[in-house]
């Protein structure tokens, strides 16, 4: 699978060219750092991390960094879609909830 499988061209040019020099450290932690700032920033649990991160890598994006940036900027759209609430400690996506975001933030609509 090739990176336009999920996101057209235009959207991962302008994912990448997004990312401040600052981030580029960030981005470049070990596995486990990477994950705690998430958590600290987004309220995700090490389990849908992982999820996140597999679903990217299945559908095509095998870059490490790439993957990071796109899980980022996940994490955002599912803040911004009012997933994780002040009272609660981690993001919740819902049963089959997180497909669903996955796929919506991707542009990628499930046949019926």
């Amino acid at each position: 699978m090739q990176t336009q499988d999920i996101i057209s061209k235009e959207t991962y040019l302008k994912l990448m060219g997004k990312v401040p020099r600052a981030r580029c450290e960030l981005l470049n932690l070990p596995d486990l750092q990477f994950f705690k700032w998430c958590d600290r920033q987004f309220g995700v649990n090490r389990g849908v991390f992982n999820t996140i991160d597999n679903w990217f890598y299945e559908n095509g994006i095998v870059n490490v960094y790439c993957r990071r940036i796109l899980l980022l900027e996940f994490l955002k759209f599912s803040l911004e879609e009012g997933l994780w609430q002040g009272e609660s400690k981690f993001i919740k996506f819902g049963h089959g909830g997180l497909a669903t975001k996955l796929n919506e933030f991707t542009g990628i609509r499930k046949q019926t």
